[in-house]
């Protein structure tokens, strides 16, 4: 049974109280269906690492909402309450719920309006995925059987109705317990196709170029140190050779201690010892 949660939705309590929960909104990037955010991007996200700025399409769907659920009670005679709940560790923010539970509702109001694809596509009886799975997420939470996607253009709204599902929510379910390990030790889930963005503008295509033609140079002066290196070692019989301004030195040093072989350290966990991960970046010659 879900517990309502005493938070205003948009408020900096709800967006703090939302970083520690299985979020609706939040499930179809877990499972990688997302068209705005990857795994990878969530967990920057939620361990602080990335600001999601609101763009104006979320403010207009702030705007609109209720507006939007008005339209929505007028035409269906429902009376909906907005509600912020959660069960176990998961959470939803409600557009609207009845007095009994048995009804939820979903409120988009897409930036194209009328125009939109969201728009066209529920008229001809088709939903996104990534709604499909955050309303089946909102249905698990509530305990709803039936949930209702209103998709307003700012006068009007057409209605699409979406009964429970289980077999999403036990994929969102396996989603997010695979997920949530990635957040408890601060460690990033692997990036997706998702999350490379192709450039071809002008400045990146010369600077790709320098570096590659660098890289061509310095692969090729690698080599020939590395055949030079080799000569004057086959070359060195003494335990120091020096002439021509180069030394080669011969000489014994200790080997590296093998830490998985000592005894005391068998069973011990080390990750609370593990310094502060950083972000790192790398480059790489593409094929």
């Amino acid at each position: 049974m879900y517990t309502i949660v005493q938070l205003k939705q948009g408020t900096p309590q709800w967006h703090a109280y939302r970083q520690s929960r299985r979020n609706a909104s939040e499930s179809a990037a877990v499972i990688g269906l997302s068209p705005w955010m990857t795994p990878y991007q969530l967990w920057l996200a939620k361990t602080g690492r990335l600001q999601t700025p609101a763009t104006a399409a979320m403010q207009r769907g702030t705007d609109l909402e209720p507006l939007a659920r008005a339209a929505y009670e007028l035409q269906t005679g429902h009376i909906m309450e907005p509600l912020v709940i959660e069960e176990g560790p998961y959470s939803a923010s409600l557009d609207g719920m009845t007095l009994d539970g048995s009804l939820i509702l979903e409120i988009k109001c897409p930036f194209r309006g009328i125009r939109s694809e969201l728009w066209e596509g529920v008229s001809q009886g088709q939903v996104p995925q990534h709604y499909v799975i955050q309303i089946q997420h909102q249905l698990m939470v509530a305990g709803a059987d039936t949930a209702h996607l209103w998709v307003f253009d700012g006068v009007q709204g057409i209605l699409h109705t979406i009964e429970r599902d289980e077999m999403s929510m036990q994929r969102i379910r396996d989603a997010w317990d695979q997920f949530m390990p990635y957040l408890d030790s601060d460690s990033p889930p692997p990036l997706s196709e998702g999350d490379t963005h192709h450039r071809s503008d002008t400045g990146w295509e010369q600077a790709a170029q320098t570096y590659i033609q660098a890289r061509q140079r310095s692969e090729e002066a690698a080599a020939t140190l590395d055949a030079a290196r080799a000569a004057l070692m086959s070359l060195a019989n003494h335990p120091r050779e020096q002439g021509a301004g180069v030394t080669v030195t011969r000489y014994w040093k200790q080997g590296n201690i093998d830490y998985k072989r000592i005894p005391q350290l068998l069973g011990v966990d080390l990750e609370p010892y593990r310094k502060k991960g950083g972000e790192e970046v790398r480059v790489t010659v593409s094929g």
